[in-house]
């Protein structure tokens, strides 16, 4: 039997583009929708050029493939079903639906998998924001569609008030209480379908909202990291999970809080490329096809730095100056400020001494 499948991926970022590599060490082949004929997956795939809103395009997607996979949350899940044979998006569009929405998430995370949100309300009309208690500091975030701080308004006082209504007149929204932690944290895991895989818990190192730095081990108690891990897992078996998720948390002195969830590989996970035996896009693929899934083994502790467009040049420096350091490059055409344009993990037990790029820099 020919144990070759073509694999669709929707998305042909870098995530895509590193979903392929792994798919393409497997033997099998690869085909990314996408709207850009110049995207990194073009590199290392066949290429469909369209809208991720195309059904024709998808049509096309599904009828060239065996499986289907995505690597963002803003798909079009109705189009997807309605050009999906039974078994072909392993994922399913259900995990899409939940993840695109934070009302949907929220209510998932707290009611159906019983892990710890941070207090929150939904927010339909500007007029929900009245009577706020501003003795506590909040975020607003858009239902649909905000990304690494887009669609958000932090209230801290009064004066912040005019830019929430602002935002809860445009669209639905979550109001989320700001918790005190120590640490933003992530577990990636993977699932099959019937069983799952967890990797180390990560901790995330934000600026303006965009991820700089991740350090594996994070530096939490084993107990906490326990109770992370278990806490991914508890998602992952409530979705019936197949292929790779990410779940953001906020870890405290003695609980664990989550933040959000992704269905796909993230950055925090990077790392996994050379840092595991498995990297979470080897997981990925295994995951979507219902293949067993290996225990993951960190080789040893290890940091990974985001590289951004104005980070460019810093990061060759970097590694010209730290040659055992592991640059990834994506590909992308154009390096604009804040864009992601690839990413150098390196190993180091002592991950303060591993430098941000951005450091000295307008981030």
């Amino acid at each position: 039997m020919n144990s070759t499948k073509t694999i669709g991926i929707i998305g042909g970022g870098q995530l895509g583009q590193m979903m392929a590599i792994s798919a393409i060490y497997m033997g099998h082949k690869v085909v990314t929708l996408d709207p850009a004929a110049d995207c990194p997956a073009s590199k290392v795939s066949d290429m469909i050029v369209a809208d991720y809103d195309d059904v024709a395009a998808l049509q096309e997607l599904a009828q060239r493939c065996d499986v289907l996979t995505y690597e963002f949350e803003n798909v079009d899940a109705d189009g997807l079903d309605a050009v999906v044979k039974p078994g072909q998006l392993p994922q399913g569009t259900d995990l899409l639906r939940i993840s695109q929405n934070r009302i949907f998430e929220k209510d998932f995370l707290s009611n159906k998998a019983g892990v710890t949100v941070a207090p929150y309300q939904v927010i339909r009309s500007s007029s929900d924001l009245e009577g706020l208690d501003l003795s506590k500091n909040y975020v607003l975030k858009t239902a649909t569609g905000g990304y690494d701080g887009h669609g958000q308004v932090v209230i801290k006082s009064a004066e912040n008030l005019a830019d929430a209504r602002q935002l809860a007149k445009s669209a639905d929204c979550v109001l989320e209480e700001f918790v005190s932690f120590n640490l933003e944290i992530s577990v990636i895991v993977s699932g099959n379908g019937k069983d799952v895989t967890v990797f180390p818990v990560q901790e995330n190192i934000h600026r303006n909202n965009i991820l700089s730095k991740t350090i594996v081990p994070a530096r939490i108690s084993d107990e906490l990291s326990k109770q992370a891990q278990a806490i991914a897992v508890q998602i992952a078996k409530q979705l019936e999970l197949s292929g790779t998720l990410c779940v953001e948390m906020f870890a405290t002195d003695d609980a664990i809080i989550v933040n959000e969830i992704a269905p796909r590989p993230h950055n925090s996970g990077h790392y996994s490329i050379e840092a595991c035996d498995f990297s979470q896009f080897d997981t990925h693929i295994l995951g979507i096809l219902g293949a067993p899934l290996p225990a993951i083994h960190l080789h040893a502790p290890a940091v990974m730095l985001n590289v951004l467009g104005q980070h460019m040049e810093k990061a060759q420096a970097y590694v010209r100056a730290n040659p055992s350091a592991h640059l990834h490059l994506y590909g992308k055409r154009e390096a604009k400020h804040n864009r992601k344009m690839g990413h150098v993990t390196v190993f180091s037990d002592k991950p303060d001494e591993v430098e941000e790029l951005g450091k000295g820099m307008d981030f």
